[in-house]
């Protein structure tokens, strides 16, 4: 069928109604939202004769997938498309410089303990694993050293785990989590066991689907940031390893030009030199994080 049925009258009716759009009450800006969005998901069961078992086992997917929602939307390139979109808004503002953004992923918890110095992120043994020295500066736009700012830092044990979402249930809470505060000279330091790469769980949601359309679920060794200081951006970013086999292949699209520092590895140790650069905040809401949901757990004492 030709998709000028989704603009025929009958379907347009439909639109408006289901959108309320005719309706006084509401959000107006959410209504047209709603609309274009509903009007792009009939125009694709149209154009690619979409049946109705299909259509239903697709919500089926979304519903018993719900668990790996937060690896679905990278997977599809959703949280990359926001990273170039915040990325193409700030080039038409005239906004340029800093460290890029890329993406957040599912595994943050908030509450890690905050603590100061050269930090040992990992608590728990991790046998065979190389230790990792991080360090580096947080500067500003101008490179001004940073005053009073927070690294948030997490990363993966060995074996792909994250503490707080490992079926192991062997770590440690917060194994490989901390915040770190930060001295007026914006250094900052730690050291950890290395994280390995890792991939989706296999037979689950996200590997299906990277199955059924002919990509592989997997992640290179990496390392996730928040940082956040008054005045300024908060920064969400990660470094990936840039030696990893999946560096330039990662299934999240969280690899960027700029973000692959290769460690310098000697023996069972390998270091890497990294420094920060920072947006100044336009207005109060650029030193928030975004409003998406995060695990949270109490906080221990450091």
């Amino acid at each position: 069928m030709d998709i000028n049925f989704v603009k025929s009258e009958p379907i347009q009716t439909l639109l408006d109604r289901a959108a309320g759009v005719n309706d006084s009450q509401g959000d107006v800006r959410l209504k047209a939202i709603m609309r274009d969005l509903t009007e792009s998901i009939m125009t694709t069961i149209v154009k690619y004769d979409v049946t109705e078992n299909e259509f239903w086992n697709a919500i089926k997917y979304f519903v018993d997938g719900i668990d790996e929602i937060g690896l679905i939307i990278p997977g599809v390139g959703l949280e990359h498309f926001m990273d170039l979109y915040m990325d193409a808004k700030d080039a038409e503002a005239g906004l340029t410089g800093g460290t890029p953004r890329t993406i957040e992923g599912p595994l943050y918890v908030a509450g890690a303990p905050l603590v100061e110095g050269n930090v040992n992120l990992t608590v728990d043994p991790d046998e065979g694993a190389q230790v990792l020295h991080m360090q580096g500066t947080v500067t500003g736009p101008d490179g001004e050293a940073v005053k009073n700012a927070i690294v948030h830092v997490w990363h993966a044990n060995s074996k792909g785990w994250y503490s707080h979402f490992d079926p192991t249930t062997e770590q440690t809470p917060f194994n490989n989590r901390r915040r770190i505060k930060l001295g007026d000279d914006g250094h900052y330091a730690f050291h950890s066991k290395q994280p390995s790469g890792y991939s989706v769980p296999p037979g689950g949601a996200t590997d299906r689907l990277m199955q059924a359309i002919g990509r592989h679920g997997n992640r290179p060794a990496h390392v996730h940031f928040f940082i956040e200081a008054p005045g300024y951006r908060t920064l969400t970013t990660q470094i990936n390893f840039g030696d990893d086999p999946f560096a330039k292949d990662d299934f999240a699209f969280g690899t960027r030009e700029g973000l692959l520092p290769v460690p310098n590895r000697q023996g069972d140790t390998a270091y890497i030199a990294f420094d920060f650069q920072m947006q100044r905040a336009a207005g109060a809401d650029d030193e928030h994080f975004s409003v998406r949901r995060r695990a949270e757990v109490d906080t221990p004492s450091a």
